[in-house]
């Protein structure tokens, strides 16, 4: 009886280890960019003109997960607004300043040089400003219109 237990309680371990894993006819998503092979473009409607933004995974345009780049030159502004989902972002390169609330004002955000790291929380609205040519990556979950304009 304890074989059979302990072969039973074997087998359902191992299908589950093996189910966490696709089979090697149906490899796992992978996604590997150099500088030089990421799109640049202008960015969405949702964004003020004059940023470059390129998609480096997902569909911004599908419920799912997706990561962005935006490269911002001096002194590009974000007025405020918030989204229904977190907003996970990575300053790359140069600074970038962030606020929170319904107005825009530079004396009451935050400093973020480059290798700062900041989550929004869904529903939290904020705005933002460059300084210098900032670089950022963003990750969110939902769709890239996911973008709401207080008032």
């Amino acid at each position: 009886m304890k074989t059979i237990i302990a072969t039973t309680v074997l087998l359902a371990t191992a299908s589950v280890l093996v189910a966490q894993y696709p089979p090697k006819d149906e490899p796992a998503h992978r996604t590997m960019l150099t500088q030089d092979q990421i799109q640049w473009g202008a960015g969405p409607p949702a964004l003020p003109k004059g940023a470059q933004f390129a998609v480096i995974e997902g569909d911004i345009k599908a419920k799912g997960l997706f990561t962005y780049r935006l490269k911002m030159p001096d002194g590009y502004q974000i007025k405020p607004h918030f989204h229904p989902v977190d907003e996970h972002i990575t300053i790359i390169s140069g600074t970038f300043h962030m606020g929170v609330g319904d107005k825009f004002d530079t004396g009451a955000g935050t400093t973020l040089p480059a290798g700062s790291y900041v989550v929004m929380p869904a529903g939290t609205h904020h705005f933002a400003w460059s300084e210098g040519r900032p670089s950022c990556r963003c990750t969110r979950w939902g769709r890239g219109g996911d973008v709401c304009r207080p008032g």
